[in-house]
This record gives structure tokens, sequence and C-alpha cells, in this order.
């Protein structure tokens, strides 16, 4: 995409796009590290689109937008009459993914007791929705990411040590562009020529 086109034009990052395209091919939890806005979700997408998933969903969860009470049935869905309200069975973030990729951004502001049902849905590769009792298999690429730093989270008992674990296969880090002076030419250049075609 285009997005992914600037963000890579950028000189600083060879480095992290030589390993997203060696990250994309293998079929693993990834982790995305960065500040708000330097391009984790870019990337993300990047990875689904040059893995061998790029025909099937991608599917984004944004954690931090989503109180406790709903990310539980935004991300595994629920039962008809798991709750007042739930008058049909509804299809969650991991069932829509279904041999796909889903992205959990900003994971680190996920509950604990929903950061449990998440460790406990990535080792047994299922799912159980609100209300329900039979599992349900999914078959996804979990992508997280997160601009806080979570091994400080997990020092602090915010998350858990294992989901961090389980999360953290492999990782790619965004650092902020002022510490990418280099890259300022580079962008200007390229945004300079994409609005003198459009207006």
């Amino acid at each position: 995409s285009s997005k992914t086109d600037l963000l890579l034009l950028c000189p600083s990052l060879r480095s992290v796009r030589d390993r997203l395209v060696t990250t994309a091919k293998v079929d693993a939890t990834v982790l995305i590290t960065g500040e708000t806005g330097t391009g984790k979700g870019v990337l993300a997408r990047a990875l689904h689109d040059w893995s061998g998933r790029r025909d099937r969903p991608f599917v984004v969860c944004d954690c931090a937008a989503l109180t406790a009470s709903l990310i539980e049935t935004e991300l595994f869905g629920h039962e008809k009459g798991a709750f007042t309200g739930a008058n049909s069975r509804r299809m969650g973030r991991f069932e829509l993914a279904h041999s796909g990729t889903l992205l959990l951004d900003e994971v680190a502001e996920m509950p604990p007791e929903i950061q449990s049902k998440l460790l406990g849905a990535l080792q047994e590769r299922n799912i159980y929705r609100v209300g329900g009792t039979t599992p349900v298999k999914v078959d996804i690429r979990v992508i997280a990411a997160t601009n806080r730093d979570l091994k400080t989270e997990v020092a602090a008992g915010r998350f858990r040590q294992d989901l961090f674990y389980r999360l953290n296969v492999m990782s790619l880090h965004l650092p902020p562009l002022r510490e990418r002076v280099e890259d300022v030419l580079a962008l200007t250049d390229h945004l300079i020529q994409f609005y003198a075609q459009k207006f």
C-alpha cells in the first residue's frame, strides 16, 4: 500500500524492512513496539500482505478503544442469551480473522482477566464464546502492537509474563521520527511530489 511504501522509503528503516520481509515469511506471533504514530499498524498490515495469508482476512482489534466489559465479546464473540441484549450469536475478532491475521493494537491496555483468556486462546488455538461451552477452533496469525515497554509492565504486575513471552516470539521496533533525522528529507520529497500531483 502507499502507506507501507511511505514508511519503508525511509533510509533508517532499511534494517526494519529487511527484517519485515523475513518475519512475514514465518507464520509466528509478532510483537511490534514503538510510540503512538510511528506506524505500527502499517507494519502489521505489511506483514500480512507479504505473508502466505495475504488473501485471507486482516482483522484489527483496538484494545485501548474498548471497555473491559466489551473487549471479551469483541475478541471471542458471544452466544445468544449470554447476557442481556445478546439476542443472537455473534462472532468475535478471532473467528472473523480465521485463516488470516489478527492485529491486537495497544495490547498492553488489555485487562488482566482478558489477558488470561487470550493466553489460553494462543496456546490451544481455540476460543470459547462468552456464554459458550464448546471450543471453536481458530487458525490465525496474531500480531500484537504496543506503545509501552511490556517488560516494565510485567515487572509492575500489570501484564502477564507468560503472555508476554507468548506474544514476543518475533519482534520489530519502530523508533520515532525525531530519532531518524536522516528520514526527514526522503519523506519531505515524497510528500511534496504526492501533493503536487494531487492538487
